[in-house]
C-alpha cells in the first residue's frame, strides 16, 4: 500500500487539525501498521498495544512531518523504532531475569528469538516468516505484505538500496527453505 496522490494533503489536513482527517488517516494506515508491528513482534494482543503506541507517537509527532507525502516510511519507521525498543526491554528483562536465576545468556537470546518470531495472514508465508532472523523478516514483511518500493525500504530500514536487495535476496531464499522444510511445495 503507498501514497496516492491525495495521501499527502490527508496528511497536510491532519496537520491543519482536522479531526475527521485524523480519523480517516489512521482508517488507511491502522492495518498496514498492525500487520507489520504483528510481524515483528508476534503476538495479536502485543501488536495491538504496540500499534496503539505508534499511532500516539504519529499523532504527537505529524506537525513536524516536513513532507507530507514521505507519510509511510515515516510511519513505518516510528513502527519499527516502537518493536524494537520494546524488543529490546523484554531482551533486558530477560537477561536479567536469567542472570538471577543463573541461566546463561544463550538462553536468553533464545528467548529473545521466541518473543521475535512472526505470524501473518498468509498460511504459507505465516509458516515461513517465524523461521527466519528478523532482519529478513523485516525485509519481506515491508516490501512483499506492505509492498513498499525498494527505496521506501531503504528509507524505512536506513540501510542502502543495494542492501535492501540483497537482504530480499537473502530472504527469500530463506523463506523457500524454510517452507520446503516444513513441507510446503517450492
Amino acid at each position: 500500500m503507498g501514497d496516492d496522490g491525495d495521501g499527502g494533503l490527508l496528511v497536510v489536513r491532519c496537520q491543519l487539525g482536522d479531526r475527521e482527517a485524523i480519523g480517516e488517516l489512521v482508517r488507511v494506515w491502522h492495518a498496514p501498521l498492525w500487520r507489520y508491528v504483528r510481524g515483528m513482534a508476534g503476538s495479536p494482543h502485543l501488536a495491538d498495544d504496540l500499534a496503539q503506541e505508534v499511532w500516539v507517537a504519529v499523532i504527537r509527532g505529524l506537525p513536524r512531518l516536513r513532507e507530507p507525502g514521505r507519510f509511510a516510511p515515516w510511519l513505518f519507521t516510528i513502527a519499527r523504532r516502537t518493536v524494537a525498543d520494546h524488543l529490546r526491554k523484554v531482551y533486558t528483562a530477560r537477561e536479567t531475569s536469567a542472570a538471577r536465576s543463573g541461566a546463561g545468556a544463550e538462553e536468553s537470546v533464545a528467548e529473545c528469538d521466541d518473543a521475535l518470531a512472526g505470524v501473518l495472514t498468509s498460511m504459507a508465508i505465516e509458516a515461513g516468516l517465524s523461521g527466519l532472523p528478523p532482519q529478513e523478516r523485516e525485509v519481506l514483511i515491508l516490501f512483499h505484505l506492505q509492498d513498499l518500493p525498494l527505496a521506501t525500504c531503504a528509507e524505512v530500514l536506513g540501510i542502502p538500496a543495494g542492501t535492501v536487495k540483497s537482504r530480499l535476496h537473502r530472504a527469500r531464499r530463506m523463506l523457500r527453505d524454510v517452507l520446503v522444510e516444513r513441507g510446503y511445495e517450492a
